[in-house]
C-alpha cells in the first residue's frame, strides 16, 4: 500500500475510534468468573470459568429470564482455524487497520495483534467486551481497542483495512443483516476474512457471497481430541 493511502487509512480508522469512544461504546460489565488458561504454547488468556458458565447463566436468568445464553464466553473451531490462518498467512493483517465483529473472547485479533497498525475488537454482549478489555490490558496491547458492536446497527465511521468474522452465520435469521454489513464493508474497500464451520444451514449465506470469494482454504482443527473442519474465506471486491 502507498504510504499516502496508509495515512488516510490509519486517520479514518483513528476518527472511528475517537467516535466509539464518544458514543460510549465501550463496556464494563462481567458477571461471568474467569480463569488465565494456555490456549496455545505460550499464549495465555482469561477466559469465563467454564465450570461457573452455567452456574452463573442460571444465577442470572432467575433475575431476568431475558438473558441470553455466553455463547461468546467459549473459543470455538472457527476462532481457533481462523487465528491459524491468520499466522500462516499475516499478510491479511500486516500494518493494517484490523476490525473483528462478534469476537466472542477475540483470540484471532488478540493473537495476531502484533502483526497490525492497529485493531479493534468487538461483539455486542457486554460481558465479552468486559473480558476483552480485560485480556488487551493483559497482553499490554496499546493499539488494541475493544468496544460493543452489533453489526445490524454499525455507526456510519466504522471502516478498516480487513474485517475478520470468525463463525457468524450460525443463525438464518441473520443472513440478511450480516449480509447487508458485508456489502457495505466490501464496497468500502475492506477484505473480509471469515470462518465458518460446515454447516448445511449456511448453504443461502454461502450462496450469496460466492461472487465476493477470492481465496478460500480448509482448515482442520481439534475440539475435544476431535478434527473439525473449517473453511476460511477470504472475501473482497
Amino acid at each position: 500500500m502507498p504510504a499516502d493511502s496508509w495515512l488516510v487509512s490509519c486517520s479514518e480508522f483513528l476518527l472511528s475510534i475517537d467516535f466509539l469512544l464518544r458514543s460510549g461504546l465501550s463496556c464494563v460489565s462481567m458477571p461471568y468468573p474467569n480463569i488465565l488458561q494456555e490456549i496455545q504454547q505460550g499464549f495465555y488468556l482469561y477466559v469465563p470459568d467454564p465450570e461457573q458458565v452455567k452456574r452463573v447463566y442460571e444465577q442470572l436468568r432467575t433475575k431476568d429470564q431475558g438473558t441470553p445464553f455466553p455463547f461468546w464466553a467459549k473459543i470455538w473451531p472457527s476462532a481457533l482455524a481462523l487465528t491459524d490462518f491468520l499466522q500462516q498467512h499475516p499478510h491479511w493483517i500486516k500494518d493494517k487497520q484490523v476490525l473483528e465483529l462478534g469476537a466472542g473472547i477475540g483470540l484471532p485479533s488478540l493473537r495476531i495483534a502484533k502483526h497490525a497498525a492497529g485493531i479493534i475488537v468487538s461483539d455486542h454482549a457486554a460481558e465479552a467486551v468486559a473480558l476483552l478489555q480485560k485480556n488487551i490490558q493483559y497482553l499490554g496491547l496499546l493499539h488494541v481497542k475493544a468496544f460493543c458492536l452489533d453489526w445490524n446497527n454499525l455507526p456510519e465511521e466504522t471502516s478498516a483495512d480487513t474485517l475478520l468474522l470468525s463463525d457468524i452465520n450460525y443463525a438464518p435469521e441473520q443472513f440478511d443483516p450480516l449480509l447487508a454489513m458485508i456489502r457495505k464493508m466490501l464496497v468500502q474497500g475492506t477484505t473480509i476474512v471469515l470462518a465458518t464451520p460446515q454447516r448445511i444451514t449456511i448453504t443461502p449465506f454461502a450462496e450469496a457471497i460466492q461472487p465476493y470469494i477470492k481465496e478460500s482454504v480448509l482448515q482442520t482443527v481439534a475440539e475435544n481430541s476431535q478434527p473439525v473442519e473449517i473453511r476460511i474465506l477470504v472475501l473482497a471486491l
